[in-house]
């Protein structure tokens, strides 16, 4: 595969200045798609991150991440709860920050470089097992120390973990699964789109 294709090449191109700003704003749509469930609503946020990196690559994926969460801090209202730098205060914010590098971490991974975009299933299900595992883990991690420290609103680690893991996974596992399965049938498109 070209340096080009792998994500390697300095200059973004035309692809890029086309696709990273179209996945940026399908992660911002992806937090207002709600399906209903018993516990809590899945949303698409999560499922649009790591397609960008199923589909952008690592370098362009993260980018699309890194993007939006600039135009958050910038005050552009593109978060759930509007924007501003005030963000970073607010404890579900480790997830934004989440997003990057696991957009990154999903493309890393499902982008060999003998893969020539013939993925396995289980490469990208893996990707996107762990591109989420980090947004997670990211989250949670900043989600206790703003409540603790920050805010001075106390959260245990048993509560963390209920209210950050257990109630939300299910719903970006499915998500991520019907990721992997669109990407498989996507990456072709795209490779024809980045060759240009």
């Amino acid at each position: 595969m070209s340096s080009r294709l792998r994500g390697n090449k300095k200059d973004i191109g035309i692809q890029g200045i086309t696709l990273i700003p179209l996945f940026t704003a399908l992660i911002t749509v992806g937090a207002y798609v709600r399906i209903p469930t018993p516990l809590v609503p899945i949303t698409f946020q999560v499922f649009f991150v790591v397609l960008a990196g199923l589909l952008l690559g690592p370098r362009w994926g993260g980018y699309s991440a890194l993007l939006y969460l600039l135009l958050g801090l910038f005050g552009v209202p593109v978060f759930t709860e509007g924007g501003g730098f005030g963000y970073i205060f607010r404890p579900t914010f480790g997830y934004i920050i989440g997003f990057c590098f696991g957009a990154y971490a999903t493309g890393k991974i499902a982008w060999s470089r003998e893969s020539n975009y013939k993925v396995s299933s289980k490469r990208l299900l893996l990707a996107v097992g762990i591109g989420v595992l980090i947004i997670y883990v990211m989250g949670a991690a900043y989600f206790y120390l703003i409540s603790n420290y920050v805010i001075h609103m106390p959260i245990g680690i048993g509560a963390l973990f209920l209210y950050c893991f257990a109630m939300v996974i299910p719903g970006d596992a499915i998500t991520g699964v019907l990721a992997a399965i669109l990407a498989k049938r996507l990456m072709p498109v795209i490779r024809k789109v980045r060759e240009g």
